[in-house]
């Protein structure tokens, strides 16, 4: 009797390591594997409440290591502006990206006078002659995420603005007409007139950036 009773507490104690061990291994099973977690990336910054003019949301992130943009803009010979990105701890993301914020890509989006003139994946872009209109302007350039929120420092959008100043263009050769040829005009003849001087911009496409050549100084 007494070897009886001293076997059976030891077998209830080989069955209780045994399901402790099963336990165990469960618990195991249920833990994330790596390739889980890269599915399921945390978050990206802080998403603020405040909105650009489109109504895009900032997402703020911290200054060190922070998506930079500077932004140059120079006249060419054509009569159009070259405008040129300076990026730094950022990259473009391909066209038809996934849209979600990843840290340090995305695009930019080029502005002239508050209004968007061009989405880029690329640091060059070419405003053609007549889109902008004699006097001064402000071309801007923003870096958003692939998600469509605006990289932000310090509750500010992370962007770049250049002032330009348009010439009004001159006058081609032979459009304006002599006095004397006016004058001498058979009557009813309204005689030549030299054409306005500045035109009206056309519609033009939001495009995306193409390579242009590099050109020193910066915009004034």
């Amino acid at each position: 009797m007494s070897w009886s009773r001293g076997i059976l507490p030891a077998l209830a104690v080989c069955v209780l390591s045994v399901t402790g061990a099963a336990g165990c291994a469960s618990d195991d099973a249920s833990t994330p594997t790596g390739q889980e977690s890269a599915i399921s990336p945390s978050p990206v910054g802080k998403v603020l409440d405040d909105t650009d003019d489109d109504g895009r949301h900032y997402r703020e992130v911290g200054k060190k290591g922070a998506p930079q943009v500077a932004l140059e803009v120079e006249p060419d010979a054509e009569g159009g502006w070259d405008v040129r990105l300076n990026l730094r701890d950022f990259a473009f993301s391909p066209s038809g990206t996934q849209a979600r914020a990843v840290t340090g890509r995305g695009l930019a989006r080029l502005f002239a006078d508050g209004e968007p003139l061009a989405d880029l994946r690329d640091t060059s872009y070419r405003i053609p002659e007549g889109y902008l209109a004699h006097g001064t302007h402000q071309v801007t350039a923003r870096l958003y995420a692939d998600d469509g929120t605006v990289w932000a420092v310090d509750g500010k959008p992370v962007e770049s603005t250049a002032d330009i100043t348009a010439s009004e263009p001159e006058p081609e050769p032979g459009s304006a007409s002599e006095p004397e040829s006016a004058s001498e005009s058979p009557a009813g003849d309204p005689g030549s007139s030299s054409p306005s001087a500045l035109s009206a911009p056309g519609a033009f496409p939001r495009t995306e950036g193409q390579g242009s050549p590099d050109r020193g100084g910066k915009a004034s």
